[in-house]
């Protein structure tokens, strides 16, 4: 099973960019996302964000994801 996690972009520098959610920051790449900018949220998987999700989504994946690690 593969899981995907949704992450804000802080820096994008080509194409890479840093990502962070819960104090974890890492950079992925972003070859696959045009436009994209500080404050966009995307799902990461493997090191490569493959989709662009809109905040709320984004906020609303990662509290059912905090309720099931509870």
């Amino acid at each position: 099973m593969c899981l995907g996690i949704p992450m804000r972009v802080v820096k994008v520098d080509g194409n890479t960019a840093l990502v962070e959610q819960g104090g974890v920051s890492k950079r992925v790449r972003v070859d696959f996302i045009r436009d994209l900018h500080p404050g966009d949220y995307v799902i990461i998987h493997a090191g490569l964000a493959i989709e662009r999700v809109k905040p709320d989504e984004a906020e609303e994946t990662l509290r059912w994801l905090t309720m099931i690690g509870e």
